[in-house]
């Protein structure tokens, strides 16, 4: 293998959904799965998450590329559809969809949707992204009882928004805002994020913020795949293991005599005679181009440093220190050492946007044991 891959473990995707359960057991799970995973791979993923209750991702396509290779799952489409052909389809694949919307609406409430979808109907309760007004939830949830389009039990979600950081207020008063808008609601929800299920026990229960009788589902993310949904706390402090290991291979080892120039734009100069390792991964792949100097790799379990700009197809590498390393030696991106969340933090982005950055070209592998 000389190019670069995401080698998938499952077993680290299963505990941390394990670590779901533990932090929510009185929850159902409706596990998102969108962007392809959040770059892992959909279909993996979905196969390896099959004891979770349901499955989101954002658009009907993802859910009909799920349906098409076997997967029976309830399925929650959280962008919904945005005309009465996606309505169609949506109920075709035996979708659920979220209702955000009056054009969404009005469509559900025709005589001609051939069919009936479960919907769960979002409200913007301090986001203002997607949903309904709070104080128009009683008028929409009777309209969406009364519309030929919508099988009922209907659902109620909402999406926060400062959940990440433990000390923001905004998030009590979301839930206020919510539970206000809700009343005594006798039916199901959906409310907390990776964030909230770990830092937020109001959004887990029903209480004297939101009130209700019925499943309280729980939508973990970036949890799932083993990164630090909390701000200032490292994922392995909360439990969690990285399911994703973004590798490649050195393609070249040479020699850099002291004072030579490494890279375009000759931005980094030997300080000494050096080993510069080319790896095969660049910006194309996905690995940001913004990344410096100093930024760390592990060549075959020894930490080196990024040197040069981040090409195309290739980055180089200080092998000084590794003087044994190799051609066709494994290369690690980002995973257990360094982690995502370090590297994300070094490019000045989030988690979310690497692993998701991830690029066509990029194979993923499943790892059934540790690397030696």
């Amino acid at each position: 293998m000389t190019a670069a891959v995401a080698v998938i473990d499952l077993e680290a995707l299963q505990s941390n959904l394990d670590r779901v359960r533990t932090a929510a057991p009185a929850c159902r799970i409706l596990a998102v799965i969108k962007a392809n995973a959040y770059g892992h791979d959909q279909l993996i993923v979905a196969k390896a998450l099959s004891a979770a209750d349901a499955f989101a991702v954002a658009s009907i396509d993802e859910a009909v590329a799920l349906r098409a290779s076997g997967i029976e799952h309830s399925i929650v489409v959280l962008k919904g559809f945005t005309d009465s052909f996606g309505a169609k389809i949506a109920m075709h694949y035996q979708l659920e969809v979220v209702v955000h919307s009056e054009q969404q609406l009005t469509i559900l409430e025709t005589d001609d949707c051939d069919g009936q979808l479960l919907v769960w109907l979002k409200v913007d309760s301090g986001m203002h992204r997607l949903g309904f007004a709070p104080d128009a939830v009683p008028e929409i949830v009777q309209r969406l009882n009364n519309a030929a389009g919508v099988a009922l039990p209907v659902r109620l979600m909402t999406h926060l928004a400062c959940a990440e950081d433990p000390g923001n207020t905004a998030t009590a008063n979301q839930l206020e805002v919510f539970g206000r808008s809700i009343g005594h609601w006798c039916g199901d929800v959906s409310i907390a994020n990776s964030a909230a299920i770990l830092t937020c026990p109001a959004a887990l229960q029903s209480g004297s913020l939101v009130n209700f009788q019925g499943d309280n589902w729980v939508r973990p993310g970036l949890m799932l795949y083993g990164a630090s949904p909390v701000d200032g706390q490292s994922a392995a402090a909360l439990g969690l293991q990285p399911v994703m290991s973004f590798e490649t291979r050195l393609i070249s080892v040479r020699q850099v005599k002291h004072g030579g120039l490494v890279g375009y734009g000759g931005d980094w100069q030997a300080s000494r005679d050096s080993i510069i390792g080319v790896a095969a991964v660049g910006y194309a792949d996905g690995y940001p181009r913004r990344l410096r100097n100093g930024t760390p790799v592990c060549v075959n379990g020894v930490t080196a440093p990024l040197v040069g700009r981040v090409s195309m197809d290739m980055i180089t590498i200080d092998l000084t220190d590794c003087p044994t390393a190799a051609i066709g030696d494994r290369v690690v991106l980002w995973g257990g050492e360094p982690t995502i969340d370090e590297i994300a933090g070094l490019a000045e982005t989030i988690s979310y946007e690497l692993m998701s950055g991830l690029t066509q070209r990029v194979s993923r592998a499943i790892r059934q044991k540790s690397p030696s």
